[in-house]
């Protein structure tokens, strides 16, 4: 019989445990799609007494991670542990260094360090996997590494982070503020006590960086994301983008522009027509437009013990056959940095929304502001006077320069008609 691959599981979370028990329960089909087995032959997690609801005693435990690596009888390391640093970069060295191939589904980790960890497993013929590091249980990596791998990718964008369409889309149903729905996801569990890497975008920047790499074959460049998250949205925007015929969703985008490279997390407009505007609940979904291939679209569950932990044990499958290739589509050593696109020079409508003071010449100040700075308003909603006496007032641009949309909101900062801080997102279109 094939030698079966011999794993080691750090971390014995929701995750961790899931791929205990896929492994346990789907061993034969593993076995025979693999080639060979695939065994645990070691795990680690800080406590023992835990109970995890699987009986872990045919394991043997090894207290720190970094041990994991020491051991004769393990061919590839999984690290369950997540944080971009700390002990889950220091296993991820250790393991290719004692050249064990490594699999993770930490995005923080990959995002932050993929480069150095690329060119290390590559040097050593080992592989690096990371398929539950994006989208969960889709196979998005695998699909633009290999499927698409003779394409030139235009760009590739979606909607990357489960917590924050969750919210959006309950907002969207049920018409309840910001604030109620987040506190409803955090009750069920779709959202963390601090949801900060949610809703603030950069989760989905860190997934939105490591489909950037993929996909344009340039290095990795997270600190080059702009990021905008969900937290000022209001029932309101949600409600007046329908009238115009969007729906709002947290997007990454990201383009190769002439030359540069432009990446962003941020609310965009989605018109109705576009599959992404029925993207409902905790789904993610990545859109690829490859030059030959057209658009190419990924949808699935992108959390959860059973997406992640198939994403995991499909790279294991994987490993288990021998294929270690690249770790992105282009060899880590020739991928190189690529200048940032200025996201003001782009060119597009902008929803733009006010909260000011019901009183004369409000409306007259905001537009002379857009009309100096070269922006012009395709349409323009107001609504009621709020019991504070506010007004609601939201507008979709012309096509114009995001400079110019900036500038004039800069020259507004000082005004005292304005109540809050302007909310500026960018309507989706083939251009973006």
């Amino acid at each position: 019989m094939t030698a079966p691959l011999r794993i080691a599981l750090a971390g014995l979370g929701t995750v961790g445990t899931g791929v205990i028990r896929l492994i346990e329960e789907n061993g034969a089909m593993i076995e025979q799609r693999a080639g060979r087995p695939i065994v645990v032959s070691a795990v680690s997690a800080r406590d023992r007494t835990r109970d995890r609801g699987i009986d872990l005693s045919a394991y043997p435990w090894f207290d720190t991670p970094a041990a994991l690596t020491e051991q004769a009888d393990v061919d590839c390391v999984v690290e369950m542990i997540g944080g971009a640093d700390g002990t889950a970069l220091e296993l991820a060295r250790k393991s290719l260094a004692a050249g064990k191939s490594f699999v993770t589904a930490n995005k923080a980790m990959i995002a932050h360090h993929g480069m150095e960890l690329a060119k290390t497993a590559e040097a050593g013929n080992l592989s690096l996997r990371y398929e539950a590091a994006v989208a969960g249980g889709i196979p998005v990596i695998k699909g633009l590494r290999d499927g698409a791998s003779a394409n030139r990718i235009e760009r590739v964008y979606g909607i990357l982070n489960g917590t924050s369409n969750y919210i959006l889309t309950e907002m969207e149903k049920h018409g309840h503020a910001f604030d109620d729905v987040l506190k409803e996801a955090q009750a069920i569990g779709y959202a963390e006590a601090d949801p900060g890497f949610d809703i603030d975008g950069v989760d989905a920047a860190h997934k939105l960086a490591i489909l950037s790499a993929l996909s344009f074959g340039k290095a990795l460049d997270f600190e080059g994301v702009e990021i905008d998250g969900i937290r000022n949205i209001m029932a309101a925007d949600i409600g007046q983008a329908k009238a115009l015929g969007y729906r709002i969703r947290l997007l990454g985008m990201a383009r190769i522009d002439d030359g540069k490279l432009f990446q962003r997390v941020n609310p965009y407009l989605v018109p109705e027509s576009h599959p992404l505007a029925h993207i409902d609940g905790a789904t993610n979904a990545v859109v690829a437009e490859g030059n030959f291939s057209g658009r190419l679209m990924f949808q699935g569950a992108g959390a959860g013990e059973g997406p992640t932990a198939s994403a995991v044990v499909a790279d294991l499958i994987d490993i288990a056959r021998g294929d270690a290739g690249t770790v992105f589509a282009t060899p880590a050593s020739q991928m190189e940095p690529c200048e940032r696109a200025e996201s003001g020079n782009r060119v597009g409508k902008s929803y733009v929304r006010f909260i000011v003071a019901d009183r004369p010449g409000v409306l007259a100040e905001i537009t002379a502001a857009m009309r100096d700075a070269d922006v012009s308003i395709e349409s323009l909603i107001q609504t009621e006077k709020t019991s504070e006496g506010s007004v609601l007032l939201s507008m979709v641009t012309h096509d114009s320069r995001e400079c110019n949309v900036l500038k004039s909101l800069a020259a507004l900062s000082s005004s005292a008609s304005l109540q809050a801080a302007p909310v500026v997102m960018h309507l989706l279109s083939d251009q973006d």
